[in-house]
């Protein structure tokens, strides 16, 4: 079903990036390839939309915000520099350790010791029962989607502020059960091939299915036809 609906998606929207699934496992997955080498969190999701399909662990995480908000370490493991944000203040993300903290209390992030894997593929060719939806589109796209949404619900959105994508397009709409957009922060515009037009979305996958028959309503009307 998720595979179909990822297809309508695309079409609907006319998405150029691959929408990709997420999943989170309680062990580590036997049938699907686990990824070769470290990467960052929002890099592993722009190897979803390049056609990947992989888990990884804890062991593959090269990011401190990948670790801490996808819930693969405890924080309180990390060294004191990692704790206190210090870390982040000379590459310019904040101008001091208070402004650090303050931030990191907005940030939403699984549990540690729950999930030994994350699972991550191109949302049409998914072989897992997704947990999340994180796309990747412009402003038109990403308004339709949100519309989808309150269409038939009049619910609002919940909108991401400048934390890492790990916590605000992946753990916060893990957590919350909402449909989240932002556009994303310094580290995944540094580290993933995006256009600076682009918006991100993400949508838990209970909702795929009432948003894509929304979409598919709406551009049968006319305002959504003259987009």
């Amino acid at each position: 079903m998720y595979q179909e609906l990822g297809g309508k998606l695309k079409e609907i929207l006319k998405l150029e990036r691959e929408p990709v699934a997420l999943k989170w496992s309680v062990r580590e997955p036997r049938n699907m390839k686990k990824e070769e080498g470290k990467s960052r969190f929002c890099t592993k999701l722009e190897k979803a939309m390049n056609g990947k399909i992989f888990y990884s662990t804890a062991d593959e995480e090269e990011c401190m915000g990948g670790m801490r908000y996808s819930g693969m370490n405890d924080p309180k493991e990390f060294p004191p520099n990692m704790q206190s944000g210090s870390f982040l203040i000379p590459g310019g993300v904040f101008k001091n350790i208070p402004a650090t903290q303050r931030a990191w209390k907005h940030n939403v992030a699984i549990d540690p010791g729950i999930f030994q894997a994350i699972m991550f593929a191109p949302l049409q060719k998914s072989p897992f029962e997704p947990d999340i939806i994180f796309i990747v589109g412009n402003a038109r796209q990403g308004m339709e989607i949100l519309h989808a949404n309150t269409y038939d619900s009049g619910v609002q959105n919940e909108g991401a502020d400048v934390g890492p994508i790990c916590s605000s397009m992946a753990a916060r709409p893990y957590i919350t059960g909402k449909v989240t957009y932002g556009f994303g922060d310094i580290g995944s515009r540094n580290n993933m091939n995006l256009n600076p037009e682009d918006v991100m979305v993400s949508i838990p996958a209970g909702d795929l299915e009432r948003i894509v028959t929304n979409l598919e309503e709406m551009k049968t009307k006319t305002l959504f036809k003259m987009g």
